[in-house]
């Protein structure tokens, strides 16, 4: 291969560099309106009365709107496959706020100055009611958080409103109960993951306006264009075809983007007045006012013979989905089918629980989307067992993990808010990397610790973890190329790069097989008028999910350029080949250049324009694998533990990109590591939000988090285009599960809920 596995840059660093206006900011008009979100001050309360009559009387409003002022229909704003899994719960503006941050009333005007001045001017009667803060007490609380009739399920999810459940679900495989009589061992652990903010470093932002055909016209940092046109046509009764959302360069989404935030707001400023209108969140309010990754309690219960074999899986969930459903079902879902198929070799198995709603930020999509939840629990029980059993925890997953060739029923029984879909593990090396990984780390020195000093040790655990390559039989992603008379080629793809590279990555795949250069394929992406349809950078389907799309449209370029270059050579079309630059003769002289071709094609003989178009939709969604080590040191006096190594080997296939790839997974490590050991989403007792900026919520640094290597196992997805799967969420899953096994063989201390914090390590040393 020739572009695909070069480590080529992304073709937009240097305009990025530059600083040249790429943005959404960047992109409003110059005389947009200013949007800004009265929010409200309480976690549960209806509105009695809302008096804007002052505020509108300030130079500069241009309009003030509240629910009398928009339309009631509710939506939800999760951006994932149609028909959504998520229920209907959420209004553009709504009579009932149901936590602080929740939108009370949309103020525009001509400037910051006089929309900040309004915003103090408007007078809001509150009924309050006592909130639901606390998850595990939401079921069944005297609060109804959802009372209105509108809220509805799209299809049945065990959705229950009257007793604050967003969604439930539950599957068994073989009798749990009765093949836990027959184990020789068996234990029962809880386990608590935390909220976690993406904190992208741009913030949400969107703009609108009418173009001169008098169509609605959104420019939005979004991951999803396609659904926030869909869901904007939805909200407000407009057509589709009224509709254009452009997306263009992003600063980081995580999932925090997969959804409609400012759009509607905005929308419903342009679609009042008829003028452009734009709205920047702040810091604050991406904090307060967008998504967290949802805190979830696990009840594990796993159950295995004295030979090591593991013999039940039992994983009982509660997730906390706060004010509104969005990706709540899928998300806890994807919690059992993205760790339970690593051990494909039990008797019985079952997954259950619930989601539900409490007076909290809601919920959404978050970069490992319910795998890293359930990984951490699972992973973390898995070398419990293993310590049980007398066995190494390594030796233990190596005698009961999934392997190449081999499946497992949970692929078939979970999707992501529906049945999944059968499959044959087609390639797999997680073996090879836990090999690696163990070298690495040096594990068979360091295994279980270390002692530095009195009171430091040190100590190496490690986790494995499965993602997907996008939703089989639901996500299609298509992609256009049309041949340029000099010779180059425009590729339009609906797919979405979030910074990942992904407009770079399916030029490479295009260039491999027009056996031309990266640079001669020039990408448009995400305009929902221009660009074919994409479901939307999720669920880690670019790479494979629209790299096979453009796959497909690059063969069938291919074929066109060989056919009019036998017709330009007077040859059959078996005897002629193209290697890039010339259609030639396979056993002959006669050859054209491209360009002449194109030239020949545009302006002279026999005219057309050469494109092809091709769509993919997966019938199966192969893992990607990674093993993840640890080491820490730990200080038993003060609790504080140093992350020194980590240690991330992944087989995602072949690496089409080998240096973003890289960074892939050395961003998703970071992340893992903020949530194993630093972040926090903290509470006040009335519901407020502690932790809404970046000084009270503390991300990790680079010297926080010590030395990060990344090395890949390359094997082959014959599914895949060139054999890749995906590399996106992969990264993420592992730290949480990997620095909690460091820290117990290190020092004894189990950690059970996240994060890991010095006063957890010192509350639970049996040594303090």
């Amino acid at each position: 291969m020739k572009e695909v596995t070069r480590k080529i840059p992304k073709k937009d660093s240097l305009g990025l560099l530059l600083g040249k206006p790429v943005y959404t900011n960047d992109l409003s008009p110059k005389e947009a309106l200013v949007v800004k979100v009265l929010r409200s001050p309480h976690a549960f309360a209806e509105i009695k009365n809302i008096d804007t009559s002052k505020a509108e009387k300030i130079e500069g409003i241009e309009c003030i709107l509240t629910y009398k002022d928009v339309p009631k229909i509710p939506i939800t704003r999760a951006g994932q496959g149609y028909p959504e899994p998520s229920p209907h719960d959420w209004y553009i503006l709504d009579k009932y706020v149901r936590y602080v941050g929740d939108e009370v009333a949309i103020i525009a005007g001509k400037d910051e100055r006089c929309v900040d001045e309004a915003l103090k001017k408007i007078e809001v009667d509150y009924e309050i009611f006592e909130p639901v803060l606390d998850f595990e007490k939401a079921e069944n609380h005297p609060s109804i958080i959802h009372p209105e009739k509108e809220t509805h399920p799209m299809f049945e999810i065990g959705f229950d409103a009257q007793k604050n459940i967003a969604a439930s679900y539950e599957m068994e495989i073989g009798n749990v109960e009765e093949e836990l009589k027959k184990c020789d061992v068996v234990i029962k652990e809880r386990f608590y993951t935390q909220a976690q903010a993406h904190v992208a470093f741009e913030p949400h932002t969107a703009t609108s306006y009418i173009d001169m055909y008098g169509r609605l016209i959104i420019i939005s940092s979004t991951q999803v264009p396609f659904h926030v046109r869909r869901i904007i046509a939805e909200a407000f009764s407009i057509p589709i075809k009224d509709i254009r959302v452009i997306k263009p360069r992003i600063g980081g989404g995580f999932g925090g983007k997969q959804a409609i935030h400012g759009e509607p707001l905005v929308a419903a400023v342009t679609l009042k007045t008829g003028k452009p209108a734009k709205i920047v969140y702040s810091r604050k309010e991406v904090f307060e006012a967008t998504y967290s990754r949802h805190p979830m309690r696990y009840d594990i219960t796993l159950g295995a013979s004295n030979d090591g074999k593991l013999k039940v899986i039992d994983m009982k969930g509660l997730s906390d989905t706060g004010a509104y459903g969005e990706h709540a079902l899928t998300t806890f879902m994807v919690a059992g089918a993205k760790t339970l198929p690593l051990y494909n070799k039990v008797d019985a198995v079952r997954f259950s629980g619930k989601v539900v709603y409490t007076n909290k930020a809601p919920g959404g999509a978050f970069r490992g989307y319910g795998a890293i939840q359930g990984n951490f629990a699972l992973e973390s029980a898995i070398d419990m067992l293993a310590e049980k059993l007398a066995m190494d925890p390594i030796e233990f997953r190596k005698k009961n993990m999934i392997k190449e060739g081999e499946t497992s029923p949970i692929f078939k029984i979970m999707g992501e808010g529906r049945e999944g879909v059968d499959m044959i593990v087609r390639s797999c090396k997680l073996n090879e990397c836990i090999e690696e990984g163990m070298k690495l780390i040096n594990w068979k020195k360091k295994f279980p610790r270390k002692k530095i000093s009195e009171t430091k040790f040190r100590g190496v655990g490690m986790a494995i973890a499965m993602q997907g390559s996008g939703i089989a039989n639901i996500d299609m992603g298509a992609a256009v190329l049309k041949l340029n008379d000099d010779g180059s080629f425009n590729l339009l793809v609906g797919a979405t790069d979030l910074g990942t590279g992904s407009d770079t990555i399916l030029a490479q795949i295009a260039a491999e097989v027009l056996n031309t250069k990266t640079e001669d394929i020039i990408v448009y992406s995400s305009d929902t008028d221009i660009t074919p349809f994409d479901t939307g950078a999720y669920a880690s389907s670019t790479t494979y999910v629209s790299g096979n799309a453009v796959k497909k449209a690059a063969e069938k370029m291919r074929k066109l350029i060989l056919k009019e270059g036998s017709k330009k050579l007077n040859l059959n079309e078996k005897n002629v080949d193209f290697d890039g630059k010339y259609i030639f003769e396979k056993d002959g002289d006669k050859k054209i250049s491209l360009k002449k071709l194109a030239t020949l094609l545009f302006y002279t003989e026999n005219q057309k324009q050469l494109v092809a178009d091709a769509s993919y939709v997966g019938e199966e969604s192969p893992p990607p694998y990674m093993a993840g080590f640890a080491e820490v040191e730990v200080d038993i006096e003060t609790g504080k533990v140093m992350l020194l190594n980590y240690i991330g080997v992944v087989d995602c296939g072949v690496t089409i990109n080998p240096n973003l790839a890289k960074v892939q997974i050395e961003g998703g490590i970071v992340q893992g590591i903020g949530m194993a050991l630093f972040e926090d989403v903290k509470y006040s007792p009335s519901g407020r939000l502690l932790t809404n900026n970046l000084m009270y919520y503390k991300i990790p640094s680079r010297k926080d988090i010590g030395n990060i290597i990344v090395k890949f196992i390359e094997s082959y997805e014959p599914t895949g285009p060139f054999g890749a799967k995906s590399v996106g969420e992969i990264g993420i899953d592992t730290p949480p599960a990997a620095i909690a096994n460091a820290i117990y063989n290190a020092v004894g201390v189990r950690i059970n809920s996240l994060p890991i914090t010095p006063e957890k390590v010192l509350k639970n040393n049996p040594q303090g």
